[in-house]
């Protein structure tokens, strides 16, 4: 009966396997606690015996100023550093830049822990039957074993419904349960009142960098027992079970950010508080249904072949189905060669829920840890690096059907720009704005520190392409034309007045910039970073330019400014194939200093970016395949970020074998025991990119195809929907269900043994697109809110 269980997939417990991480001991260090979140709270559970550590974070606990701000006068100086670097004096160049345009690093201003929430229990007897879990389709981590004859329960929840941290703390013994509980934080203070603890501060670096006050509250209501409150902390004793509330308060002002928000932070926390109340039942199930709205909308199953990888003698439970096994087991059996596609749906469906863990709207965009962090100094301050990684982020937002976890980044962006002209016009002598390497809460924009990774202003038109993307995918002609095209004006208006003419070929060319963040041999034998007319940045302009052109066509604008553009576009250089059939990273063909390097930048053009398909470049296509074979020959990927952007790259080469050979290699190399994406350190964009490349493994929708608007008519651009484009065979047979593609639609398609047996697509829109599957090409145009269903050869299937 067990094993026809394991086999059919009818067994609710299995089912819930599916989406569970789960673990037979407590986490000894940060990287194996479990994640809950709600977008601005988050927690980090240890689920320790018989100490507990329940690590906390609230998104706008941010060190402060000051940063670097614009230096004047930037624009004669590009002027010099230009001439040289078209004589060929690379080195020279790149010294003028370097000591007289880029601003001083100044650091840290880091994201900061809130603190701890530590629990210490009066536990009798050996601990036994121990396990904790997170269930990804409840956001609700479970730690659970027996100590003394008594089973003792814990839930954890960050409540998006009622903005506060739930903690149920149950044992099935009366009188059972007693604890001691207490806030801690660096250079904070911690009072008891009540049945409450309040915890006050200020992010700081010790007495600089003076940042956002903060506040957090912690209510306990235990059942029976009695509970007594101590200096900094409180104490229940003989209790059934208790119930215990956090919510946090700051003083950051999103709209306004160095105007800190005049309120009273523990009122606000006790008025969350009180708001939320002390039924378990109810928060419980208020949160549940909010994260389940978002979270249901996708389901990935890839099936496990249960002889496939087996070892000789007799089979187990966990060779039928290794869902069975520990979440670090599986990992293990990963990096020892096993087969576990299941493994590879639920870090893809962990993907999405850190998205809805780490940005919801009004909120703070994910950082590089998207809300989840323990330091006071975190690795790279766990900033907004806008050069690939916190667009990286949002790479799954739409596809993966969470186009509203998208806002907080748009929003983020929308507030750079006040900034990003001063940048622009201040410091670089141009129109529109635009931003750099990296940013934070304070949205600073300028280039700044080493030339290797900071001189580069193509942060902000990169950003722009999101935008864009979110039209694309939900037909929202509000929102293309309140905040798509007035940013993308912006960016194309600094991009305009940006490029130069190259004197050797009249082409438009970006420059100086890094091609971020490798650097080559300059024709002097020096090694340098910077140049003109860098593919990526040739390619993010094209891209812009395109989405500008696009978002004006369909509001019906024409006017100077698209003529300017337009007109731009033509003149724009773009990138070429070098001898070597490799598609190149600067405009020459120089030697890498590190062929190996982790940043692919060159190839933003295969992805995020749509300027080459196999519809219109083929030849480029194969180019950029050159390209990323002698990266990888050379140790590239080695990083968690870059790996997942190659599976991406191979998804969109349509190569499913290879793209699939870097999902394993994600898992086995990048990965940390909670799934956690390890850079190294941990980083969150390997997790979202991840996700993405497996979403485009199963689906794409970035190409185009023109069709005749009318008999005779003028041609228009409509999506190419591609169904299972790079399946590989370890994913043989599976379903998906609820992925979006452009032009509005959603999607979802049943497969077995390597081949599509149903496909079922949702018009949300009313527009037109081409439909392929194989070799097979057909025309769809679904009246909005209606469904077709297909069969593999793609005719209409009841």
């Amino acid at each position: 009966m067990v094993l026809a269980c394991l086999f059919s997939g009818d067994c609710a417990a299995l089912a819930g396997e599916l989406l569970t991480l789960h673990y037979l001991q407590p986490a000894q260090k940060w990287e194996e606690a479990l994640p809950v979140g709600n977008g601005r709270l988050g927690a980090m559970v240890f689920g320790g015996v018989p100490e507990e550590r329940i690590q906390l974070n609230e998104h706008s606990v941010w060190a402060g100023p000051p940063y670097p701000e614009p230096r004047p006068g930037g624009a004669a100086i590009l002027a010099r550093a230009r001439e040289l670097f078209f004589q060929g004096q690379f080195a020279q160049g790149e010294q003028v830049i370097q000591r007289e345009l880029l601003v001083p690093v100044i650091e840290p201003r880091s994201y900061q822990t809130l603190g701890d929430l530590r629990l210490s229990f009066d536990h009798v007897g050996t601990v036994t039957n121990y396990r904790r879990e997170l269930d990804l389709d409840t956001a609700v981590a479970t730690t659970r074993y027996e100590s003394g004859g008594v089973t003792f329960v814990r839930e954890v929840l960050a409540s998006r419904s009622d903005d506060v941290l739930v903690i149920r703390l149950a044992a099935s013994a009366p009188g059972a349960l007693s604890f001691r509980v207490r806030l801690a934080r660096p250079d904070a203070t911690v009072s008891a009142r009540g049945n409450s603890l309040l915890l006050r501060g200020q992010a700081a670096h010790g007495e600089k960098n003076k940042g956002v006050n903060f506040a957090a509250q912690l209510r306990v209501h235990p059942r029976g027992g009695t509970l007594r409150s101590e200096e900094n902390a409180l104490e229940v004793k003989a209790a059934d079970e208790a119930l215990l509330v956090l919510a946090a308060a700051t003083d950051y002002n999103k709209a306004a950010p160095l105007e800190p928000l005049k309120r009273d932070l523990e009122a606000a926390c006790s008025k969350q508080l009180q708001a939320a109340g002390a039924n378990f039942e109810r928060l419980r199930r208020r949160s549940v249904g909010e994260h389940q709205r978002l979270f249901r909308r996708v389901q990935l199953t890839l099936k496990h072949s249960p002889n496939q990888d087996s070892p000789p003698g007799p089979m187990k439970a966990t060779d039928a189905n290794p869902a069975l096994l520990p979440t670090d087991e599986r990992l293990k059996a990963v990096r020892a060669g096993a087969a576990d596609p299941g493994l590879a749906a639920l870090y893809f469906q962990f993907g999405r829920y850190l998205l809805l863990g780490s940005s919801r709207p009004g909120g703070l965009p994910a950082n590089l840890q998207g809300l989840w962090n323990e330091h006071i100094r975190a690795p790279w301050n766990s900033d907004y690096h806008i050069n690939i990684n916190i667009q990286m982020n949002y790479w799954p937002a739409e596809v993966a059907n969470l186009s509203e976890c998208h806002e907080p980044f748009f929003d983020f962006v929308e507030g750079l720009v006040p900034a990003g002209r001063r940048t622009a016009g201040e410091m670089l002598g141009c129109r529109g704005f635009c931003a750099c390497l990296t940013s934070d809460v304070w949205r600073w924009t300028v280039p700044y520190g080493s030339p290797r990774w900071g001189m580069w202003v193509m942060g902000g038109a990169w950003c722009t392409q999101h935008f864009m993307e979110h039209y694309r995918f939900t037909g929202d002609r509000e929102f293309l034309r309140r905040r798509a095209y007035p940013i993308l004006k912006e960016a194309s208006l600094f991009l305009l007045d940006w490029l130069v003419s190259d004197p050797a070929t009249g082409q438009l060319v970006s420059g100086p910039s890094t091609s971020p963040e490798n650097g080559f041999i300059g024709p002097d034998g020096k090694p340098v970073t910077l140049s003109m007319g860098c593919s990526m940045d040739q390619e993010i302009i094209w891209d812009t330019f395109q989405n500008t052109l696009e978002a004006a066509r369909d509001l019906g604008i024409a006017d100077d400014f698209t003529a300017a553009v337009a007109n731009a576009m033509g003149r724009l250089a773009t990138p070429q194939i070098g001898s070597d059939g490799r598609l190149m990273e600067w405009v020459r063909e120089f030697k890498e200093t590190e062929p190996g390097h982790r940043h692919m930048s060159h190839l933003f053009a295969i992805h995020p970016g749509r300027q080459f398909t196999f519809e219109n470049r083929p030849e480029m296509m194969a180019a950029a395949r050159k390209s990323i074979e002698q990266r990888l020959a050379h140790g590239g990927g080695h990083t968690g970020w870059s790996r997942a952007w190659i599976i991406n790259f191979w998804a969109r080469l349509k190569e499913g074998e290879k793209a699939h050979e870097n999902v394993v290699a994600l898992l086995a190399k990048s990965t940390l025991p909670n799934l956690f994406d390890n850079h190294p350190p941990f980083q969150i964009d390997g997790n979202f990119g991840g996700a993405a490349g497996m979403a485009e493994m199963l689906l794409q929708s970035h190409a185009t195809v023109s069709i005749p608007e009318t008999e005779g008519g003028p041609a228009s651009a409509v999506p190419l929907i591609e169904l299972l484009p790079a399946l590989p065979k370890a994913w043989s047979s599976g379903s998906v269900r609820g992925l979006r593609a452009r032009g509005g639609f959603e999607i979802s398609l049943e497969w077995a043994e390597g081949a599509l047996t149903r496909a079922t697509i949702r018009s949300l829109s009313g527009r037109p697109c081409q439909l392929r599957y194989g070799g097979k090409t057909i025309p769809l145009h679904l009246k909005k809110g209606s469904e077709a269903r297909f069969d593999a050869q793609l005719a209409r299937a009841s």
